[in-house]
């Protein structure tokens, strides 16, 4: 790889990590290539991107971002990486998990997690991690909760008034 392809992979992977807030850091390194096409395949049909790239590359890219900010992921960046890089922050997580189920084994293995500036370091956090909550099911968990006593209070000066024109 010259120094011009390593600086064009650096800069790719850059606008991944500055557009993405979540990615997933994976070992995908005892995968035969129909289960790397088979996972790419996974991930295209839910609009998360992978990209596997050299270690050294990855560490670069992030360091001329942020060195401080990353500091948690450098350690996960070893062996064979692939990332993936995902709007809705389980949306990985779903296709690692079900993946493995699939086929059956404990590959792709994650190493490490980023999602909206906190690190999930391990593979251990996987199963977490498919029940994160996305910002949308968030947001409408809060409006349910903010309508339902409002909906009790209307509900209750409605009966109120319905008695009063009773009487």
């Amino acid at each position: 790889m010259t120094k011009e392809q390593k600086n064009e992979v650096i800069e790719v992977l850059k606008k991944k990590f500055s557009q993405y807030n979540n990615f997933y850091v994976t070992d995908t390194e005892s995968l035969t290539v129909a289960q790397v096409t088979k996972l790419r395949h996974a991930c295209f049909d839910k609009q998360v991107e992978m990209k596997v790239a050299k270690n050294t590359l990855i560490k670069k890219a992030l360091e001329s971002i942020d060195a401080e900010k990353y500091t948690g992921v450098y350690d996960s960046l070893n062996n064979v990486t692939a990332l993936l890089f995902s709007e809705n922050p389980k949306e990985p997580a779903l296709i690692i998990s079900s993946f493995r189920k699939q086929s059956n084994s404990e590959k792709p293995v994650l190493k490490a997690a980023f999602i909206n500036g906190d690190i999930y370091a391990g593979d251990n956090n996987l199963k977490a991690l498919t029940q994160i909550k996305s910002k949308n099911e968030l947001i409408g968990e809060v409006i349910g909760l903010l309508q339902s006593p409002a909906k009790r209070v209307l509900a209750a000066l409605l009966h109120h008034h319905e008695k009063q024109v009773a009487e």
